[in-house]
């Protein structure tokens, strides 16, 4: 316990000062332009109306946008997750794993937080702040925890199951 306890805000740390560092900013943009693309992508294959233009996702028949910013494309909580899990004592492999499938989920969600955020605002624009504010928030949050605690009970019963 008191590993993780010295590790993860030493982790912590690390992370958001690379992901904040002048160097790191034009890949962090690039990956927000990517997330926007990426969710352009889906809301067509869907049969939506949207257009992609750097980090911005609007309906060209509307012409309702939303910009993602650099904290909406789930760095801050990819690096909490990453931060917690390489503070957890496991093996490098477990850790890797943790991390790939993790992220991947925690960005999967994001995606349909970013979108849902979209028609929410061209729908009920009363309710994007309200939602974008706290309740995606609070969500995106219990899922970066929900993640780590389900990697942790996986430790758990791998380590149980290879006493016996």
């Amino acid at each position: 316990m008191r590993h993780f306890l010295i590790v993860f805000p030493i982790c912590l740390l690390a992370g958001f000062g690379l992901l904040l560092a002048p160097f790191s900013q034009s890949a962090v943009t690039r990956f927000t332009v990517g997330v926007v693309g990426t969710s352009a992508q889906l809301v067509r294959l869907c049969g939506g109306q949207v257009a992609a233009n750097g980090d911005i996702l609007s309906n060209p028949m509307t012409g309702y946008s939303i910009r993602v910013e650099d904290t909406c494309n789930a760095s801050n909580v990819t690096v909490l997750l990453w931060a917690a899990i390489l503070a957890f004592p496991a093996t490098w492999r477990q850790k890797i794993v943790g991390l790939v499938i993790g992220t991947f989920a925690l960005h999967v969600v994001n995606l349909v937080r970013i979108i849902s955020l979209f028609y929410i605002g061209q729908h009920e624009p009363t309710w994007f702040e309200f939602t974008h504010l706290y309740v995606w928030e609070a969500v995106i949050m219990l899922v970066t925890l929900a993640i780590f605690w389900t990697w942790v009970q996986q430790m758990d019963r791998s380590q149980n199951s290879s006493r016996a």
